[in-house]
């Protein structure tokens, strides 16, 4: 899948309203449609392209990814299987009466097609030519990777080389792990997987999948970052401010209010992980401590026996 710019191929700026981008996508349907340039490979590459480009912009979560993390990054994410899937040329395409058009496995009557061997819906021949569900030489099997990070690579990203064996070698590449890789999510590198056993097949997907390394300060719950902070008793009970560290090593003033309880919770917001989607940070939580000492001194004793008696 090659890293077009969508913007650049309908012809639209970056803040196009959806209207706009429908309008542009349109007029260059028209355009270059198979059913109208009559066999002009060029023409057909093109239309391939803009309908790439509008199956992305007009889909605001596959538009938020692709505007977070660029071309490059976006196909980290999504196949073009994943980029088609459940997008209906119907709407758009009856307005120029090209019949009614459905995605192979979308239900419904009128003509079908299904993802070609590019990954595309667009088979062999015409773009749009109708196709019977012929059978595609197996993929090889995915590969999950496992790769543990510490909690200040999930919150800048990183730059990890990943080993791991294929037909009986040793195969290293270097994966960009973005910002707000929190345990369990994983990143697709494409053709990275097994080999397929049959003739022609292609290699499976790799996926990485991150572990969260135990941190010494700080825990995280999510994009919620958690750590202990402890005060003495005194503090606890007239009030105070303590200097609370940061995953990023900036230090925060925190104000404790009198009488704060033990195990109270307080939120620093915005100082937890960065979102893998890109907007916004999760929390982090001062969880307060008051410290009770085990023994006290005779003048420790003394006082704590006269807050006593003055009803403390």
């Amino acid at each position: 899948m090659s890293e077009l710019d969508y913007y650049e191929v309908i012809g639209v700026s970056k803040d196009a309203s959806d209207e706009e981008i429908k309008k542009a996508y349109r007029k260059l349907a028209l355009k270059y449609h198979p059913d109208k340039t009559k066999g002009d490979s060029a023409s057909e590459e093109k239309f391939k392209q803009i309908s790439e480009a509008y199956a992305v912009l007009s889909d605001k979560e596959k538009r938020k990814q692709y505007d977070t993390f660029g071309a490059a990054g976006f196909q980290q994410r999504y196949s073009q299987e994943d980029i088609f899937r459940n997008f209906d040329f119907s709407d758009i395409f009856r307005e120029f009466g090209f019949g009614n058009m459905k995605n192979s496995g979308a239900g419904g009557s009128g003509m079908r097609f299904s993802f070609g061997s590019n990954g595309s819906p667009f088979g062999s021949g015409s773009p749009f030519e109708q196709q019977t569900c012929r059978k595609k030489p197996a993929k090889g099997a995915d590969l999950v990777y496992e790769l543990s990070i510490t909690l200040k690579e999930a919150a800048t990203g990183t730059q990890k080389t990943v080993s791991f064996q294929h037909q009986g070698r040793t195969e290293n590449i270097s994966v960009k792990i973005p910002k707000g890789m929190i345990t369990g999510k994983k990143l697709r590198v494409a053709g990275k997987g097994q080999s397929s056993h049959y003739p022609g097949g292609t290699r499976g997907d790799l996926f990485i999948k991150t572990n969260l390394q135990t941190d010494p300060v700080f825990k995280n719950k999510g994009n919620d970052l958690y750590l202990t902070m402890d005060i003495k008793l005194t503090r606890a009970l007239l009030g105070t401010t303590i200097s609370v560290p940061t995953l990023m090593e900036k230090q925060l003033n925190l104000k404790i209010p009198p009488g704060t309880k033990h195990k109270t919770r307080m939120r620093l917001p915005g100082f937890g992980l960065p979102y893998m989607a890109g907007e916004g940070q999760g929390d982090l939580y001062a969880e307060i401590h008051i410290d009770i000492p085990e023994t006290l001194t005779n003048k420790q004793k003394k006082l704590v026996e006269q807050l006593a008696s003055a009803g403390l």
